[in-house]
């Protein structure tokens, strides 16, 4: 067995891909997809990928319960 120990790999900083926040699929990346925040309260962060947004499905404000188009 040599010297070096075997180490796990360093993870900086994990991520979690975005979900829309009307339909829950993941949000892709260099998608049209959207984020902004709440329009009622700016707490929460808002996610709407393409096909949402050209539906007018509706999304909900999971801090306030706003709900949107």
């Amino acid at each position: 067995m040599s010297g070096i120990a075997e180490r796990e790999p360093v993870i900086i900083d994990s991520s979690t891909p975005p979900l829309c926040s009307s339909c829950g699929k993941v949000v892709e990346p260099y998608s049209r997809a959207v984020r902004f925040t709440c329009p009622s309260c700016g707490k929460a962060v808002i996610w709407r990928c393409e096909k949402c947004r050209k539906l007018g499905t509706l999304y909900r404000c999971p801090s306030c319960g706003f709900e949107g188009p």
